[in-house]
Parts: structure tokens; sequence; C-alpha cells
């Protein structure tokens, strides 16, 4: 089957991040359902939902496979599930419902009480002006209401007076305004009982979690807490059977199969008991969207069940498929129009047959990409199912699309020449009316010229250094110019005209520097402020809300050079002389600031799809905006982008589908209205021939009309796609 593997990939260390997956957790439920046969398509779901669900109907899975938590919220987690839904595609997995009520401690604890599930004392507050202080009996735990993975827990959370109680709620209240909740603390062991539905038991054998004595005597409370979970994880071992007398396993195991029919749990789960002294066995919490991560406590309990890591996840789908009749056509749900058979995408790129010299006197096909890279690109759109038709952008093209009629266009052709060029094959298939990936013409036009994206973001309130152009070499200079700056080409990528001698001290060199550059390139050169600093260049995908990728700083290595530039001869031959750090160090506030203005860039610019925008960070802090490229280049294991989506998790041929999806939206949304152009005239005319003269019903004739001579036909109407 076609499985679209569904997640958040964690990408730093933060607590905000600590119920995401690992991408050695998503490598492994990769390989693990490849092995079972399946086409498995991850699907990286942070960003507006848009773009997610852009990449699902492109790759129409026949089952998505969610690991997804969400971003933020209280129903975070039924967000996901909630838009498969919408979108009429089957997963595996709770609903939306299930998702929503179980990420609810306190709502959970609430319906399972009437099914005689046992949980310890509690209350759930928003406001400090809810908390009851009489009545607890200490001591009692503190933690967030709406958080999985430990998340605001630790040997702090537990308290032992009131004035202590009223503070940390305080505390926590600010930290996770949505609620807290308050229970009565229980001495003892923590025991966990998994669920696989199509597992012969269903539940499975309860999982006793061990730690470590010497981390142990290091803590008062005996908590499995965020730093056991997330910093000290390697204290932490499964035992499975759990070391506990009989009748608690049983107790744990009846309570769970309570739990898990009562909310309605479907294909898999966890639940937390806490076990007391005296063997009463309490309801902690509910996951509905357990870790599937290696060595998680469902393996060990279903290894008991001669289940092995790809077993369960064959389960899980087994599960799943059965639940939506995916292998039976009269239950299959509907899923959103596809055209039968593979699209046939057009795949327009120019063929670099000049290799460009590292000093720079032979670069006129610099931007275009290597038969290497381009059979990557070939063999990424054939890996996501559709088939290439090859497109050089030479002159001849506009002749090779109409002879192959492609359904769109994956666009990376750099054009032949003219501060247009890169426009020319978009502004072609926008007259044609052919879809195709990447931005617009405007927007390419726009973010070649230097100096126009420059004025266009400054309207935005985007930092970006002082500039100007010079024509000729030899117009006046402005008077408030202050050195060094540096020249370069207004309307050139890829670094062309950009050196170490390209960063002049005065004006006899910047005159000298900016002829030679004006003969060579036979355009203007952008004259600006020279920014000391720091060097960063972020990726983004998706259209009106791109998903902003983690920053690349280009660290210099050559610390003799006073004035570091991202040269020509950097970008042909980078290895020992730059270093390229993703994601950077950064303090939080840089981090958002630079994501912030990236994407304020790619909107003022109108771009779509995919872009870079590069920045310099002075000494103060303060970004400045050096330029956008909304065509990247896409070289496996070389170009910016590619580097910057592995470090995020997205491997080359994804990388790809997610570039392409956009286009195959695009094209989607073109057929349906063919048809509902297609459906109009013969609607109209229905509506003419029935309408009565005047407004009045006409009378029936006292004998049917003659026959016509040739029998009117209805417009041909395209088949759904």
């Amino acid at each position: 089957m076609r499985l679209a593997l569904t997640h958040n990939l964690r990408l730093t260390d933060s607590e905000d991040e600590a119920e995401f997956d690992s991408r050695e957790t998503i490598d492994s439920l990769t390989a693990a359902l490849e092995r079972l046969g399946h086409r498995v398509e991850r699907i990286e779901v942070s960003g507006p939902a848009s773009r997610t669900a852009a990449r699902l109907e492109a790759y129409a899975p026949d089952l998505i496979f969610n690991t997804a938590e969400g971003r933020r919220g209280r129903f975070r987690e039924a967000f996901y599930p909630a838009l498969f839904d919408e979108l009429g595609f089957p997963y595996t997995g709770s609903d939306a419902w299930v998702l929503a009520v179980t990420l609810d401690k306190s709502l959970t604890k609430l319906v399972l009480r009437e099914h005689g599930v046992i949980s310890p004392k509690g209350q759930f507050i928003e406001e400090l002006s809810e908390l009851k202080l009489d009545g607890w009996r200490f001591p009692v735990i503190v933690k967030p209401n709406f958080e999985g993975s430990s998340k605001g827990i630790s040997q702090e959370s537990v308290v032992e007076d009131k004035a202590r109680l009223r503070a940390l709620v305080e505390k926590q209240l600010a930290k996770f305004p949505a609620g807290v909740l308050i229970e009565e603390y229980i001495p003892g062991k923590d025991l966990t009982v998994a669920y696989l539905e199509k597992a012969s038991a269903g539940v499975l054998t309860p999982v006793e979690y061990v730690f470590d004595e010497a981390e142990l005597a290091k803590r008062r409370y005996r908590i499995y807490d965020y730093d056991l979970k997330s910093v000290h994880f390697n204290a932490v071992n499964v035992r499975c059977p759990a070391e506990f007398p009989a009748y608690v396993l049983e107790r744990a195991q009846e309570q769970a199969r309570r739990a898990y029919k009562a909310l309605g749990v479907r294909d898999l789960g966890r639940i937390d008991f806490r076990v007391a002294e005296d063997g009463q066995v309490y309801f902690i919490e509910i996951n509905a969207l357990p870790s599937l991560e290696p060595g998680a406590g469902i393996y060990a309990a279903a290894a008991l069940e001669g289940l092995h890591t790809d077993g369960v996840l064959a389960k899980v789908v087994e599960s799943a498929v059965a639940r939506w009749g995916i292998n039976d056509p009269r239950k299959a749900r509907n899923k959103p129009p596809r055209k039968t058979g593979p699209l046939r995408v057009g795949f327009t790129f120019n063929v670099k047959r000049v290799k460009p010299a590292l000093d720079g006197t032979r670069d006129e096909e610099a931007e275009y990409d290597s038969p290497k890279t381009i059979q990557a690109v070939r063999e990424a759109i054939v890996a996501a199912g559709h088939e290439v038709i090859d497109l050089e952008a030479t002159a001849d093209l506009p002749s090779l699309i109409e002879a192959m009629k492609p359904d769109l266009v994956f666009n990376m052709a750099e054009g032949i020449k003219g501060r247009n060029r890169e426009s020319q094959v978009p502004a072609l298939l926008e007259l044609l009316d052919i879809p195709y990936s990447g931005s617009d013409p405007a927007a390419l036009n726009i973010a070649l010229d230097k100096a126009l994206a420059k004025k266009i973001v400054r309207q935005h309130g985007i930092l970006t250094p002082n500039f100007f152009t010079l024509t000729t070499g030899k117009e006046r200079l402005p008077k408030d110019l202050r050195f060094p700056v540096i020249v370069k080409p207004v309307a050139e990528g890829s670094s062309k005209g950009v050196h170490a001698t390209s960063v002049v001290e005065n004006e006899a060199e910047l005159r000298s520097a900016a002829q030679a550059m004006i003969a060579k390139y036979d355009q203007p050169a952008l004259v600006e402020d020279y920014i000391g600093g720091r060097e960063f260049t972020v990726g983004m995908l998706g259209e009106r809300r791109p998903k902003v990728l983690p920053p690349m700083e280009v660290v210099f290595l050559d610390a003799s050079k006073k004035r570091p530039v991202y040269s020509f001869e950097f970008k042909q031959d980078w290895s020992s002389k730059i270093r390229y750090d993703v994601p950077p160090v950064l303090e939080a506030g840089q981090l958002k600031a630079l994501e912030r203005a990236a994407r304020e860039c790619f909107i003022a610019l109108g771009c779509r799809d995919v872009a870079r925008v590069d920045f310099r960070m002075d000494e103060q802090g303060k970004l400045y905006f050096l330029e956008c490229n909304p065509l990247p280049g896409l070289t496996p294991g070389w170009s910016d982008l590619v580097l910057i989506a592995k470090a995020a998790g997205i491997d080359y041929n994804p990388l790809i589908s997610e570039i392409l999806s956009g286009a195959i939206r695009r094209y989607k949304e073109r057929e349906r209205e063919r048809r509902s152009e297609a459906r109009a005239p013969s609607e109209a005319r229905i509506a003419a021939e029935t309408k009565p003269a005047n407004g009045f019903h006409a009378a029936q004739p006292s004998s049917p009309p003659p026959i016509a001579e040739e029998p009117r036909t209805a417009p041909a109407v395209p088949p759904v796609i």
C-alpha cells in the first residue's frame, strides 16, 4: 500500500518539542513499514495545514500512518485526524474526539470514574482563585493538564504544604495557561499497560519502568519526570513482565480494558498506572497516540505475544485497514479526486555543459544544473509515482510542450539571458494554462533584481543594507556613502560576480570594480554597505503561510579574512573554507526574529512553493536582508536548500515532492474548474429550453413535437480526476 507517515520531527532538545519524534524514530518506522512491503512517503506536518493537505492530495495515500502530535493548543493531537477526515483519507489510530478527550487528563478521569476506573483525588483549575487549599491530603503533585511526555513535571512538582502549593500553582499556570491538575501524590511505582487492537490479547502484559538506583538516590520522589524522560533517559529501562504480584497485574489489565473500551481507543494506546504500597492500582493518564520510538514499552509487551517491532506496526496497519474497509471497494471511503494512472509531469531545466572556473572567468552557465542533478530530480518525481517528460528550456520549448502535452510542470529552468530570464518558462506555461511548481513570473522577476527586491522588503519593515546602483560606474556617489561597501551584479544568482575583491575600501576601488562588473554582465552594479557579522540562509516550503525550515549559518573558517563574503569561489568549492551549521547556535529570540524576517520576505516578494532567503546579523543582533532566491539549487548533498531540508528531516525525494505538491494542487483546481465550465453550457441550455415564454407556462401541445433530423448531443464532459 501507499502509506503517508505523518509526524512532527524533533529538531531541538527544547521542552516544546518533547513529544515530537526523533529522526531515529522516523527512520526506524519508515524502514519497518517498507520491510512490510509498503511504499512510504514521510510528511512532516509542522507548518500550515494547507501545506500538509497539499502534500497528502499530491501523494494520495491508501492509508495515513499517523504519529503527529500537533504544535500547540489543547486540541493539538486531534487536529490532524480531523483534517484527514475532512480530506477523506483513512488513518491509523484513534479519531479526533478520542484524542481531544484523552489529552485532557481531568476530563478523562471524570469519564472513567463512571466505569469504575480508580484515579487519585484531584482538581483541575484554570485560575488561581479556583484553588482549594483545604481538604487535601499532602503531599500532592501539580502537573499541566494538557501535556504529555512528562512536560512540566519535576521533583519540584510534589508539594508537601499549603503555602508552597499556591506558589507552585501560580507558577505553573503562568507557563501552562490552559490549566493544571492537582492530585494527591501516590507513593509507589509506575506501571504501564499497552493496547494493540489486533493482537490476540488486545490489552498487553503490563510493563514496569525500572530506574537506575544510583540516579534514583539523587531524587526525593520516585516519579517518571521530564528529566528522566528527556535528559537522563539512559537511567530508565522497561521490564516485561512487570515484577508485581499477579493480582496487581490482573487489576491493572482489567482497569485498562475498561478504559480503552469506555474511551473508544483504536489500533493502539498506552495507559500509565501508579501502584501504591498497599497494591492499589491508580489510573494516572492515557496516551492514545503513544510513542513508537525504538525501545518503547509497547514493543516489549508485544514481544511476549510473539510480535517483534515490524509485527507491532503490521498489527496497527491491519487494524486500520479492517476498520476503514480499504480492501473492500464497497466500504472504501471517498478519496479526493485523482487521475487514473500517473500524472504526466513536464520537467523544465537548463543543462550545465560548461564547467565554471573557480576564479569566475567562465561562469555563464553557473546557475544551470548538472546532468547528475537533473537525473536526481527526475528520479525523485518518478519515485512519487509520476511519469516524467524532459523539457529542456531552449528555443524549442514551446513546440516540445505542444507535442508532449504535460499535465503540469516541475520547473527549475533558469532561462537563457536578460533580467527576465527566470520568468521566461513560467510565463510561457501561464500562457498555455499549464500549472507549474515554484513562484510566478512576477515574483521571479522581482527577486532576481536585487535592488527592486530590497525596496519591497524595506517597505515591509525589514532591514536591508543601504544601497544604490551604478549603470556606468562614473555616476556621482551618494554624499552619505560609508566604506567598506560590496559590489555585485544587480541581477545574477549563484554568487556570480561576488569575490573577495568585491568588498572595496575606497572610491577608486569602487569605481574600478563596478565598471568591470557592468562590462562583464551587461547590467547595473549593485553597491551596498558591507555588513560584518554572521551570515544565515533560511529555506521555506509552502504557499501563503510557508513552513520555515531550520536556518543554516555559513561559518567562515579562515579567521585571517577581515571581511569574508559567501563568494562564487566558496559556492564552487566550500569543503575546506566554510562550514554549514544547521541549526545554528542562536538565542530563542534571535531564532524567532530570523524565522519571522524570512517569512515576511517570502510573503512580501510573492514567493510560492519554495524559496531561500539570505541574511547578515551584525554585532548588535540586527538582521539585514541580502537577497531572496525563489529558484534555489537542488543538487543532492550540495545545495544549501538540500542540506537545510536534510537537517529538518526531509530527505531528497520528499523535498522534491514538497515542491511539486503545490503544482499538483493547482492542477486539480484547474481540472475542477474545467469540469464546472464544461457542465455550465449544458445546464444553461436546459434551463433556456424549459423556461416558460414571457414568464407564463406555455400551453402543452396536443401532439408530440416532430423529431429533429439530428439528435442533439450534450457537450463532452472530461473524465473525473
